[in-house]
């Protein structure tokens, strides 16, 4: 089949499919502020409306979507969500994307709190790759962050998934200058004897998730402070990766750290991402509001063709590039969390 191609000439391989819109942290850059919501900061922890459980894609539905995707030429596919460990026999599903001909790298990103107990079966069923989202390696801190206390279970899940033989795990840090700015060092001391890739992300604005310019902070001021202490040697990105993270090794370090500038530096030029939410939407652009629903197409008897017409359709109407911060922050885009890590 013809490869999706876009309007500026960008060849999407790589698809990223959350599995839920539910999770057991309430990380504030992630969920949207309560006291931003109708009734004030006493409405409650949960401050988006989750979807019903019916409205989830079905694993049958989500693997005969990885299959087209597939013939579509993605060959690149990471389960997100929500937390994608609270979404059910997951394993399962994770064993029926890696028999799908034509896809190469199967990930997930967790926040790691019910990962020790699910690693091994996780990379028995065929994940091939994992990341970890972790902010602070302060438990106070932690609390303020996630509002819940779960660190040390992280923790035990970072080492579980290494023990399980992901290596090398990539460990993400969403840095906010007022929050976490402080402990940048920490995380590369984390690091210099474990197989892990810190990547520290520049903090991204969402919907009513507290951005403001003094809690930015920028690839070059980060790469500043870490290399006032340790010479970072950059590590020569292979042509054919997807990643977006510079990456930079230091001598005597077992891991590496990396820096993803979404913002300062962004990447939209050589985007390869689709992103399909748990309810069957379909994103071009993590930031570009508009949407094409797969799930109502799946449950009417839609063929393969009529999907490939909708998902192409999609594709074409990506954006050459997100919009500048002050736009990003009145365009009304759905919060981190309903979209899919």
């Amino acid at each position: 089949m013809t490869p999706l191609v876009d309007t500026f000439g960008r060849r999407h391989t790589y698809l990223r499919i959350s599995v839920t819109d539910r999770c057991n942290l309430r990380c504030v850059y992630c969920q949207p502020d309560p006291s931003s919501r109708t009734g004030g900061s006493d409405a409650g922890p949960q401050t988006i409306a989750l979807q019903p459980r019916e409205a989830m894609l079905t694993f049958d539905e989500i693997e005969r979507v990885g299959r087209l995707f597939a013939r579509l030429g993605i060959t690149k596919i990471r389960i997100t969500g929500g937390e994608p460990l609270v979404r059910r026999d997951l394993p399962l599903l994770i064993a029926r994307l890696a028999g799908i001909p034509g896809i190469e790298t199967l990930g997930m990103t967790t926040n790691g709190v019910d990962l020790a107990r699910h690693a091994r079966c996780l990379k028995d069923a065929g994940l091939t790759h994992l990341n970890v989202s972790l902010d602070t390696l302060r438990p106070e801190r932690f609390s303020q962050i996630a509002l819940r206390s779960h660190l040390p279970d992280v923790l035990n899940g970072i080492e579980g998934a290494l023990a399980a033989g992901f290596s090398p795990l990539k460990l993400n840090v969403v840095v906010m200058e007022e929050v976490n700015g402080d402990e940048l060092l920490d995380f590369v001391e984390f690091v210099r004897c474990r197989p892990i890739n810190v990547r520290f992300i520049e903090y991204m604005p969402f919907e009513s998730n507290r951005w403001n310019t003094a809690s930015f902070l920028s690839f070059a001021k980060m790469k500043e402070r870490i290399g006032s202490r340790h010479e970072l040697i950059p590590i020569d990105r292979r042509p054919e990766t997807s990643d977006v993270a510079r990456e930079f090794r230091i001598d005597g370090w077992r891991g590496t750290v990396g820096f993803i500038a979404s913002m300062s530096e962004h990447f939209c030029d050589t985007c390869n991402r689709l992103r399909l939410r748990a309810d069957g939407s379909l994103k071009s652009c993590l930031f570009h509001p508009a949407e094409v629903n797969l799930r109502g197409a799946l449950r009417s008897g839609a063929s393969d063709a009529m999907l490939e017409e909708m998902i192409r359709a999609a594709v074409q109407e990506k954006p050459a590039g997100h919009a500048p911060v002050e736009k990003l922050l009145v365009a009304g885009n759905r919060t981190m969390i309903e979209i899919g890590g």
